[in-house]
């Protein structure tokens, strides 16, 4: 799946001369916990979100310094902040560094942006840089919870065996030469060694994956690599 699959289109925004107070009015009115600033070409200028609006003069939130934290910070800092917490412009408080994708972006570029820059949204832009959508974290939970369940399928002992040791060739952190299987009417018994719990948890995963597996016991034993 790509951007364009679960993209949020169109976009609720807002031009960078809108005030905090409007700002604050759409999120709570729409629900939402952020929205794009986009010029006269809708061209994405920034990002508010209630991060940005955490600390406000008006809600007696902002930032106040201890002493000793002002000798350390720079007064250029002291002055942004002060802008960040009093300015009832947009344009001062926005987030101006946004990651933006195309739509054409895979869904697990997207995950992984916004766990790099950890971010809970990103803007679609088209190839003229004009937002066309925006992809959330909660677009991505939405295409789990709205997944069909595969149907079930009855594969015969011997395919089931081939795929799991398959599965296992194609991942890096996997040793097959630990590992070996029997598979009997659906009931797949992993015997051999697994370096640690988690790769002998993930050894487990692949063999439940598999259609038409009914039961998996593991009887894999944990040792270091060095071991063996």
């Amino acid at each position: 799946m790509h951007a364009r699959d679960v993209m949020v289109s169109p976009v609720v925004t807002v031009g960078p001369n809108a005030t905090v107070r409007q700002v604050a009015q759409i999120l709570l009115e729409r629900r939402i916990s952020a929205v794009p600033v986009v010029d006269a070409d809708n061209k994405v200028l920034g990002i508010v979100s209630e991060g940005d609006l955490l600390h406000r003069a008006e809600s007696g939130t902002e930032r106040s310094p201890s002493w000793w934290l002002r000798l350390l910070t720079g007064d250029a800092q002291l002055a942004t902040d002060y802008v960040k917490s009093h300015s009832i412009k947009v344009q001062d408080v926005m987030t101006q560094e946004v990651a933006t994708a195309a739509p054409e972006t895979p869904l697990h570029e997207i995950a992984m942006l916004l766990e790099e820059r950890q971010i809970k949204r990103v803007p679609i832009v088209n190839k003229e840089g004009q937002l066309v959508g925006i992809v959330s974290r909660a677009n991505l939970l939405q295409t789990i919870a709205s997944a069909r369940p595969k149907l079930e399928i009855s594969l015969p002992d011997s395919v089931i065996r081939k795929r799991f040791f398959e599965e296992l060739r194609k991942q890096p952190w996997a040793h097959t030469f630990n590992v070996n299987a029997t598979v009997q009417n659906g009931v797949v018994d992993i015997w051999g060694f697994a370096p640690s719990v988690a790769e002998r948890t993930a050894i487990r995963v692949a063999a439940e994956a598999i259609p038409g597996v009914a039961t998996v016991n593991d009887h894999l034993l944990e040792t270091p690599a060095f071991v063996y």
